[in-house]
């Protein structure tokens, strides 16, 4: 069994400032898993917490085979025992990624952490930007309720960058 959980913070290009930054701040963070975790090669616990509900947290859980990780454009190839997890070209016009990236292999009892932040607009002309944050965990393996809050991950991967221009942030712990 491969566990999933993508974390999402989203807000739109008004909830820019740092007013609004400090109401979201802290909220891009592991959450319990649901009990019991239902049956599935690959089960996908995705929360939201999007500024339109004033950040509450929404919840869904997902059980299927490796086809639901394409739905967080995250590719699984298994060789034995062990995962493979790649991050899939999307649709984020920031930043634009044109090819598949690999995040890190997993053996058997291995988590994964990737970070990365994107703005997104419904097409090229619409002017109604949105952004996201993500912290997506990788199981592979079952996992306990806590097992995202609890030690740190075998690999991290941050692709954070700055949405806005300047600098890229730094990569890694």
């Amino acid at each position: 069994m491969i566990v999933i959980q993508r974390v999402r913070v989203r807000w739109s290009a008004a909830g820019r400032g740092a007013p609004q930054a400090n109401a979201r701040r802290g909220l891009n963070r592991p959450v319990t898993l649901p009990a019991p975790l239902p049956a599935g090669d690959v089960v996908v616990h995705d929360v939201l917490a999007d500024e339109a509900a004033s950040y509450s947290l929404r919840s869904d859980v997902l059980a299927g085979g490796v086809s639901i990780a394409r739905d967080l454009t995250l590719w699984l190839a298994f060789e034995g025992s062990v995962v493979t997890v790649e991050r899939l070209p999307g649709s984020a016009a920031f930043p634009r990624t044109g090819v598949s990236t690999r995040l890190f292999t997993l053996a058997h009892g291995q988590v994964g952490r990737y970070r990365a932040n994107f703005r997104h607009t419904g097409c090229e002309c619409d002017p109604s930007w949105y952004y996201e944050d993500w912290m997506v965990h990788v199981s592979n393996g079952s996992a306990a309720g806590d097992r995202f809050l609890r030690g740190d991950p075998d690999y991290v991967v941050d692709n954070r960058v700055h949405l806005y221009g300047g600098l890229a942030r730094r990569v890694g712990r």
